[in-house]
Formats: C-alpha cells, structure tokens, sequence
C-alpha cells in the first residue's frame, strides 16, 4: 500500500513499544482472541459486521508488513504538509499511544480512535492490558475545547458542525467517566466486579445517545476492566480466594444434582426453556465429566448459537458463533502470511523473550544447560539458559556455555517464524552449532513449538 516511496511515519515515542509487545510473547493468544472477536473464522452467512466495520482482512492469503515510525514525538508536533498546517497531540485513550490531528487553518479534528459511533471499547474481549479511562476521558476534552468544526474518525462516519461535535464529546467522555466513577464508588462499598457489572448503567441521556449504542464497547465489560484495572483479579469475597479446581467443582455439582446424568437433564432442561447463558455455563461442567459424549457437544452449540441470536454487539456475537464452530471441530486455522519484511523488523529480544514462555518445565526439571547465540552481523551476543524447568534470557554471552550458535539475525528470526528449516539452514552453512548437532536439538526441544 504505501508502495517503494519509503514515506515518513509519525508516532508517539511509545508506538514501537506497543507493537513490539503485541509481536512479541502473547500474539498467539491475542491472535486467536481477535479472530473469534473479529468473526475471522465465520462464513459469509454469519459474518455480519465487526461493530466499527465491515471484516477484519486476516485470510491466509493475505501478506502484512511492517512500517515503522520514522519520526516520533512525546507530547505535541506541529509539522506542513502539501501547504497544511498539522498539529500532532498525544491523547491517550483506546491505547497509551493514542494520538490526534488538528488542522487548525480548516478547523478539522482527526480523532484517530478516541471517538467512533458506539459505546468506546473501554475493554477489549481479545485481551488489553488496561486501558486508562480516566485519560481518555481527558483526552476528549482536550478535544472539545479546539471547537472543531470536523471531526474525522478513523472509524464510522464523520461529523460536521460545532456545536454536534462539541456535545457528541462531551457526552463520550461523560459516559466514560460514569462508568469510571460509579464503578470506583460501588467497588468502596464492598461490592464486586460482577455485582458492580449488574448495577452500573448508563443514565438514560446517555444510553439514548446514538454515538453510545453498545455495537462496539459494552458498559458492563468495561465496569469489570476498571475493577481488575484496580484491584486486580481478586474480587475481594473470601470464597473466591482459593476456588475448587475445574474438574473438582464439577464433580461436586455433579453429586449436588443427582449425578451426572441428572446435570445433562438439568441443562437440557434450561436449553428447552431458552435459558442459554445457564446451559452453557452446565456444559461447562458436563464436558469435564462427559468428555466423550458427543451430545454434550451438540448442547454446548446450541447454547452458544442460541446466546449469539440475541447479541446485538457484534464482537459477543462473533465470538459465541466462533466457539460454536470451534465445539463441532471446525478449523481455526488463520494465519496470514508472514513475510520475510515482517519476520525481520522483529526485534532480537521479542524472538528470545518468546523462547522463555514456551518452556516445557516437565521436559527440563532435571535439565540444566546454556546455549550462546553470536550474530555476525550486528555483533550481539544472547544466552538461553534452561535451569530446571526455567529459562532464563540474557543479552550478553555467559561463560562455559553448552552450545554456541553464529549465524545472523534474519536467517536466525527466519527459522523461529518457520520461514526456513534449521537443517536446512546447517547444511548450507548459514547456522553453525558447536557443541554437537544432536544435543542443541535436544536443548530446543525443551521448547513448546510456536
């Protein structure tokens, strides 16, 4: 898209941060959240939309690339373009590294995703650090109070006319600063995220406002992200302090009903009268003592397509429906292509810290051995050491290692993203190993394939 011209790219000084994180150790998982969310993995007949757009284009066939920021800026940068004035302001909000544009000469608002026609994603189902609120709200002002007389989103249509902007703001940050401040005050008087999640809602100036329709965000995920964003995972109710294990928990409804069976009557019982948030929550259960029973399955998909058909949040919808496709078997695989462009802009560190979580400690309890890697090209020098059960990562070569691999950087960040084979990669001469071929590959089989 942006073709050979090598264009600037400006940014706040913490974009690369964040997508070095989102590269880095949790991509799998965010990657497989996000599909579900996004309704990735959903024909066309149950695909509808994705809240702030059409598709998310993630198909195998499609190629992603990297452009990195080329000009950063910390709080505001005013730069000219093609004869326009253009003022660059950090305004954190969806993300830390939030940032709009003031075109002060037209009176144009570039918001970036600060404001987008439905309730703001205050907390996202694919998974977030959390998210500031309070900032955000902040930054909404800092909007409103330019005055501007367009105001241009990066999502859903945009708006003209000062004083529509000045209030659809306004009521923006209101609604996010509601449920902020009665999620903090509720969360002082004893309660817990889910009770709080039940009592918090939007006064009705607010919830009839068509810019806070819950097509996107939804209030009551957003009450839970304030609360954990807080306080943590912990709720504060002593019975959840050290809960029953899954498979133990089921076992104990199990005999609270009748046993097993007497479990599956009661979710079909709850299917048959459409209470489908409470057959799943059964199934929950019954697939841990049923785990072969292929009607269990056939429960679970129902419940699940049965709860979508009454979501009007597109990103609950998709992701009930993906489940259900994911209950009968269906195939989640999605990956676009990785292309070399991509795998190399990786930094050296995100392929290393990657290797740690991957560690299989039932493989490596009484294993105990450090393998140093040389990188011709830039000179660095990078230790893994497996200790029984622990990686431990280091930017700098450790004495008396076990292993030492030279190679360079990208043929080496090649072989992690599955671009090339290690053998192949040795035969040729582009990987040397010494310490012995056979037990390196030992060393990386300590390792949970990516």
């Amino acid at each position: 898209m942006a073709g050979d011209d090598e264009p600037d790219v400006y940014a706040h000084a913490l974009t690369n941060q964040y997508i070095d994180r989102l590269l880095n150790v949790v991509q799998p998982t965010i990657g497989r959240r996000s599909n579900r969310m996004f309704g990735n993995y959903l024909d066309s007949t149950h695909h509808i939309n994705c809240g702030i757009g059409p598709f998310l284009d993630n198909r195998p066939s499609t190629s992603r690339s990297l452009l990195r920021p080329t000009i950063t800026f910390e709080d505001e940068l005013e730069v000219e373009i093609a004869g326009l004035t253009l003022q660059l302001v950090h305004a954190p909000g969806e993300t830390d590294d939030q940032l709009f544009i003031w075109m002060p000469d037209k009176k144009v608002l570039l918001c970036g995703d600060n404001y987008y026609k439905t309730f703001p994603n205050l907390y996202t189902i694919r998974g977030t650090p959390y998210r500031d609120v309070k900032q955000w709200a902040s930054s909404l002002d800092r909007m409103r109070y330019l005055q501007p007389e367009y105001l241009v989103p990066s999502h859903t249509q945009p708006l003209k006319g000062q004083e529509l902007i000045a209030q659809t703001l306004m009521d923006y940050a209101d609604a996010i600063r509601f449920v902020h401040d009665q999620t903090i005050r509720h969360m002082n008087l004893g309660l817990t995220a889910e009770e709080i999640a039940e009592v918090v809602i939007l006064p009705q100036h607010l919830s009839t406002t068509p810019a806070l329709q819950e097509f996107y965000g939804r209030v009551d995920w957003s009450v839970k992200s304030v609360f954990t964003g807080y306080m943590g995972w912990f709720d504060g109710n002593a019975a959840t302090l050290l809960p029953l294990p899954p498979q133990e928990k089921a076992d104990k409804m199990a005999e609270l009903a009748g046993g097993a069976e007497a479990l599956r009557a009661q979710a079909e019982q709850a299917l048959a009268e459409g209470e489908h948030q409470w057959a799943l929550e059964l199934t929950d259960y019954l697939k841990r003592l049923l785990p072969e029973d292929a009607g269990i399955v056939d429960m679970r998909y129902q419940a699940l397509t049965g709860l979508a058909a009454r979501q009007s949040n597109p990103n609950a919808r998709n992701y009930f429906l993906s489940q259900a496709v994911e209950a009968k078997g269906g195939s989640m695989e999605l990956v676009a292509e990785r292309t070399e462009a991509l795998v190399h802009d990786i930094p050296t560190e995100a392929i290393f810290q990657a290797l740690a979580v991957r560690t299989l400690p039932e493989e490596c309890l009484d294993y105990d051995k450090k393998a140093v890697f040389k990188f011709t090209d830039t000179g660095e020098e990078w230790t893994v050491w497996i200790r029984h059960g622990v990686t431990e990562i280091q930017p700098f070569a450790l004495e008396k290692p076990d292993f030492t691999l030279t190679t360079t950087t990208n043929i080496w960040k090649e072989v992690t993203a599955g671009l090339k084979t290690p053998l192949a990669t040795i035969t040729t001469g582009k990987i040397k190993v010494e310490g012995g071929l056979a037990g390196f590959r030992t060393f990386f089989s300590k390792f949970q394939k990516s």
